[in-house]
């Protein structure tokens, strides 16, 4: 392996994702939480009340948990899409062209990854210091205590996450759209599984729980045996203190252990890598090459005259509206390519809401209706930077004021389609609340949809945040955040609906600003 042009290739790559915007907003949103920490509105919560009294060690434990939960998430949407970029831009092909092994290429992405995870740890390894001045309550500063636990715990969670990303992007199957939201479940189910994992999980959630606990079992026996990370509500009422995780020589070998994994994954993630052959990336693709060269340059050897050719005038003014068939081919795009499978699952949810007897399992039904085009719908305000269409596209007559409502008009549509058997059954039982919140649910997701893609350029935004916005609210019931309606309690119709315009409207401009409007 050569050590220098590792080194090249791990920072050209980190250069170019810490000028991205996205990497600047996810700092701006990590820096917020390390205050959101210092504040009391995240916090850790031992028993019923308990929290630990807001000195290094307590400070730096509360950075790291929520940073290697929450970085763990978002930081993987963040890298994830560097080996697809050296395919866009072709630097792919150069690199295949040298004797570079997959195994070094991959594992040059996840150590690319991980500095660009890495830098915003330390970044907020400076800020915990500015927090604990910040909160006040001990006001001697341990630099150990306090950063230990974001070496320690939060950047090995990172490295597999810098890992995870590599292997998404080399897998077939997981490389689309259906690797984004995947990533997501799979990341809550490892969330859950790490309670029953003992310190031997990624996260250190159960590191600083039973350090925590061993503490505060001696203060007060009787307190209740439970754990949390609790964002809002009431802050806890009682205090201890508690200096830090005993680092043992066990317990950081354990640590650098999800060194080793990741560096496994990425091995793993090299199995899969194609070396940017394009017949590598799909058999159909290989199937439709042609068998033999000989009739292509028999052809291309057999002089071709080209007839003088004459543009067609642009009528000043159109005899009819064709709104509908754009409509309808704006559709006609989203579902275009979709298997037999998928047709009969969105058959199978809209059969089920419809027959379903009670309320409760047609919300069941929605839910999944809501979720099954979720691939669709990131399709919207970013197909054009997909398949570099622009020019295609913008230069037609009233773009912005055509083909941007047509695709916004076809979102709707599908999501009126896929949840029509819950509609109808609210119709039938004339419950006009239900249907006003379905209605505003329908117009709410691709409204979400256009905006995000055409802002972000790629449908990975739309994808993330849909994903986790659908799981936390209309999943959970969370008030606030139930877009669908699934309870009167905790939906908000005139709230989304004020949303949903004012993603239009950016969704406008944002597609007005790429026009070269003034």
């Amino acid at each position: 392996m050569n050590a220098n042009a590792l080194y090249q290739m791990v920072r050209a790559d980190f250069l170019e994702r810490i000028r991205r915007y996205s990497f600047l907003l996810t700092l701006a949103a990590a820096l917020y939480l390390g205050f959101a920490v210092a504040t009391e509105k995240v916090r850790i919560v031992l028993g019923n009340s308990y929290r630990g009294e807001y000195n290094s060690a307590w400070i730096g434990a509360s950075m790291a948990l929520c940073c290697s939960t929450w970085l763990s998430l978002v930081g993987f949407y963040v890298v994830k899409g560097s080996v697809q970029r050296d395919t866009d831009t072709r630097v792919g092909q150069i690199l295949a062209a040298t004797p570079m092994r997959k195994s070094f290429y991959t594992l040059a992405k996840t150590i690319s990854n991980f500095a660009v995870l890495a830098s915003m740890v330390m970044i907020l390894m400076l800020a915990a210091v500015l927090m604990q001045l910040l909160h006040g309550e001990a006001s001697s500063i341990s630099v150990w205590e306090l950063w230990a636990p974001l070496l320690l715990i939060t950047l090995p969670a990172m490295a597999i996450t810098a890992a995870l990303a590599v292997l998404f992007e080399t897998v077939p199957l997981l490389k689309s759209g259906l690797g984004n939201v995947a990533y997501f479940f799979a990341w809550t189910a490892g969330l859950a599984a790490s309670i029953q994992l003992g310190t031997v999980e990624p996260t250190g959630l159960q590191i600083v729980f039973q350090s925590t606990r061993a503490v505060l079992s001696k203060i007060d026996a009787s307190h209740k045996d439970a754990f949390s990370l609790t964002v809002g509500g009431e802050r806890a009422v009682r205090t201890f203190v508690w200096n830090g995780v005993d680092w043992t020589a066990p317990l950081v070998l354990s640590r650098f252990m999800w060194i080793g994994v990741a560096v496994a994954i990425a091995l793993v993630a090299s199995l899969f890598f194609h070396r940017f052959d394009p017949a590598g990336e799909s058999w159909e693709k290989n199937s439709a090459q042609p068998t033999s060269t000989e009739p292509i340059l028999e052809r291309a050897a057999t002089p071709v005259s080209t007839p003088d050719t004459h543009l067609t005038p642009l009528l000043a003014r159109r005899t009819q509206n064709r709104f509908l068939q754009l409509v309808i081919s704006e559709l006609h795009l989203m579902l275009k390519g979709q298997r037999w499978w998928w047709y009969a699952g969105a058959a199978g949810v809209w059969v089920g809401s419809l027959v379903a007897p009670d309320a409760g399992t047609r919300e069941g039904f929605l839910l999944v209706a809501w979720i099954w085009p979720i691939l669709l719908w990131s399709q919207m305000g970013a197909r054009e930077a997909r398949f570099a269409t622009h020019s295609l596209i913008f230069s037609s007559e009233r773009a912005l004021h055509r083909q941007l409502p047509a695709v916004w008009t076809a979102g709707v549509m599908l999501a009126l389609l896929t949840g029509a058997g819950v509609g109808f059954r609210l119709i039938m039982g004339g419950d006009l609340q239900g249907l006003i919140a379905w209605l505003t649910g329908a117009l709410f997701v691709p409204s979400l949809a256009l905006a995000l893609g055409i802002w972000s350029g790629n449908s990975k935004a739309f994808e993330a945040i849909y994903t986790v916005w659908w799981y936390f609210g209309p999943l959970h019931h969370t008030p606030g955040f139930d877009f669908i309606g699934t309870t009167s309690a905790s939906t908000n119709t005139t709230a989304y609906l004020l949303a949903s315009a004012t993603l239009l409207t950016a969704a406008y401009y944002g597609r007005r600003k790429k026009l070269g409007y003034a």
